[in-house]
């Protein structure tokens, strides 16, 4: 049975991560042969045959724990006229670009490009499981610590807001649901943790998901 999380510590939270991640870049990023164990697929399927024959697109998102009395994760909501995924909540993130040095550095680098994020603010910690979408995009999620006392720079051609959800509550199960939806022709099942206002779904749910199975999921919540 899946219960809501004490009150989590920050300090708590990193440790456990340092134990469940590393830097190391996840393998299958760009090798058409390895087909990412997480994704879309996960909660559906046919969704797999779909991404297989889609070009691979290298990219990474940042997934930001904010340093708080009880930690929280900053979330982005992208523009409605974007080419994809126009107005979802989102992380911070987007293509690996060939002068990045790695996936952290792409992650960051799109935060402060979208956001304002200063890198100096910002602490990688480690790679989450490589995760693939329909459409093709391989994300290498970039858990990383994020310093108390920024300020954000929206980009308006970009991101419309962004907000903080507490991590307690994306770190527990029973806040999960599968819903479903017609896509091209297909009805897709996808991942969503609706949070009063806000609709988070699809890979980002995927990836907060994934998040919580590496750290909380044997403990029953």
């Amino acid at each position: 049975m899946s219960v809501p999380l004490p009150a989590l510590s920050t300090e708590d939270f990193f440790a456990r991560a340092a134990k469940a991640f590393t830097l190391d870049v996840p393998q299958g990023l760009d090798d058409p042969g390895v087909t990412p164990g997480r994704g879309d697929h996960e909660a559906d399927p046919v969704m797999a045959a779909i991404a297989k024959v889609r070009p691979i697109r290298p990219a990474a998102v940042l997934v930001p724990i904010v340093e708080r009395a009880e930690p929280s994760v900053l979330l982005t909501q992208r523009t409605a006229h974007l080419k994809d995924h126009a107005g979802q909540i989102s992380f911070p993130g987007g293509k690996i670009e060939p002068s990045d040095a790695s996936p952290a550095e792409a992650a960051m680098r799109e935060a402060y490009e979208e956001v304002g994020l200063e890198p100096r603010f910002i602490t990688p910690v480690g790679y989450l499981d490589l995760y693939m979408t329909t459409f093709g995009f391989r994300i290498v999620p970039v858990l990383a610590r994020i310093a108390p006392g920024f300020s954000l720079t929206l980009n308006p051609d970009e991101v419309d807001d962004a907000f903080e959800v507490p991590l307690s509550f994306l770190m527990t199960q029973a806040n999960y649901q599968l819903h479903s939806r017609p896509w091209q022709g297909l009805t897709r099942t996808y991942y969503a943790v609706p949070f009063g206002e806000r609709y988070i779904w699809g890979a980002t749910a995927g990836m907060l998901r994934n998040l919580w199975e590496r750290i909380y999921k044997n403990e029953g919540h």
